[in-house]
């Protein structure tokens, strides 16, 4: 797979305006057709930076999932009023107020203008129009319904952006909390530890067990095993990534994920639900069954659910139906199967995945709102047990020491 390389450049309108940018491509050479297309005479084209991948989205780009959402339900808004496609790029380009946006909307309508159709025209923009993007694109122009495609396309976006919005919002919190509590912790052991060591120290009085646990583990933090534990944690969530990297790394901490009690749970019915929300938009846009199946696939964001989502395609190709492999899959409750196979009996298996995937957000919902409500007890019970530990370790001394001089 070739790397994606960013380009500045500067060049000369054809009405002798200069002009100048930043573009994605392969190639120099690459930049220089674009622009070429764009009617803009290059001056200077000068690599800045790369990017590899060609995923949805990536890290680096400055176009948002807000961004493209905004672009495909303006575009559609455009098409069904009749203004014809090169048009309504044109417009879209000059009025775009993302800089990155209006430069990738303009070199897909140079390519378009070239006689390109818009599918081929975005698909050589794999970073903002990934493959669920462009198939319904393709779709929706050879039926005649590109309007609608780009509309649903827009709807789905949306809810897959309110999706990934859930789930990170339910994370927040806990991560807040345990970010606190361990600062909290960390200031109490390394800094007002040490000090009523140091008194203990100086009235020789004899530790209790719980106090010299928690001397040691001041010390212990405070010193080189400080650095030690923070350094091996760095080590074991670089090490995890590189695993994760791998083929069959993904796939183990996938079912790993799977498989944790709370979390499993939802991070199932979130594939669920992004599985029959994508099957069946590509579907209702006319995108063939197994194409779409193979879309569904690379956007399932887990390996364990894209080999099911394979296998599946592959019992598909030779002449079964959707329901029969999922019925032997683990990922998919048996409600689901059941709907998906009235949907095929009724001839009506788009509706009935847009259905399922309805329930599924509400599921998700649901999912993350006792997952808060069951972390936020847990928290503060740790909390409570930590610190109260902590508390009664330091204080015992001091009681005793108490005892003594009252017994005197």
């Amino acid at each position: 797979m070739a790397t994606t390389k960013t380009f500045k450049w500067t060049g000369a309108a054809s009405d002798g305006t200069k002009k100048s940018g930043e573009m994605t491509a392969d190639s120099k050479d690459e930049v220089t057709s674009a622009l070429r297309r764009m009617r803009i005479n290059p001056l200077s084209i000068s690599e800045s930076g790369s990017s590899g991948g060609s995923s949805l989205f990536k890290r680096k780009a400055k176009i948002t999932e807000k961004d493209i959402v905004i672009f495909t339900r303006q575009f559609a808004t455009m098409f069904n009023s009749g203004i014809p496609i090169v048009q309504g790029l044109d417009i879209l380009s000059k009025q775009s107020e993302n800089k990155a946006m209006a430069e990738v909307v303009g070199m897909i309508k140079a390519d378009v203008e070239t006689g390109m159709t818009l599918a081929e025209a975005m698909k050589k923009h794999p970073k903002y129009f990934d493959d669920l993007y462009v198939n319904l694109v393709a779709a929706g122009e050879a039926g005649g319904v590109l309007d609608d495609v780009l509309l649903r396309l827009a709807v789905y976006i949306e809810k897959t952006m309110k999706l990934k919005k859930k789930v990170k919002g339910a994370m927040i919190y806990p991560g807040i909390v345990i970010s606190v509590a361990v600062l909290v912790i960390a200031i109490i052991m390394i800094f007002v530890i040490p000090i009523f060591a140091k008194i203990f120290t100086e009235m020789g009085a004899q530790l209790p067990a719980p106090t010299r646990s928690i001397i040691w583990l001041s010390n212990f933090l405070g010193g080189i095993g400080g650095l030690m534990t923070a350094g091996g944690f760095i080590v074991f969530v670089f090490l995890f990534k590189k695993y994760r990297a791998t083929e069959g790394g993904k796939k183990k901490t996938d079912q790993m994920f799977l498989k944790l009690p709370v979390v499993g749970d939802l991070i199932r019915k979130v594939a669920i639900a992004r599985f029959t929300r994508t099957l069946g938009t590509l579907l209702n846009s006319g995108v063939p069954i197994l194409d779409g199946l193979d879309v569904c696939a690379k956007s399932s964001g887990n390996k364990v659910v894209e080999e099911t989502v394979y296998k599946v395609r592959t019992e598909v190709s030779a002449g079964k139906t959707v329901a029969e492999p999922l019925s032997s899959s683990d990922i998919f409750p048996s409600m689901v199967v059941q709907m998906i196979s009235v949907g095929e009996s009724t001839g009506a298996l788009d509706q009935m995945l847009i259905k399922i995937a309805d329930f599924y957000d509400d599921e998700v919902d649901n999912a993350v709102a006792n997952l808060t409500t069951m972390l936020e007890p847990m928290l503060m019970v740790f909390l409570g047990i930590t610190i109260g530990y902590i508390v009664v370790a330091l204080y015992l001394p001091i009681f005793k020491m108490g005892e003594v001089i009252g017994g005197k």
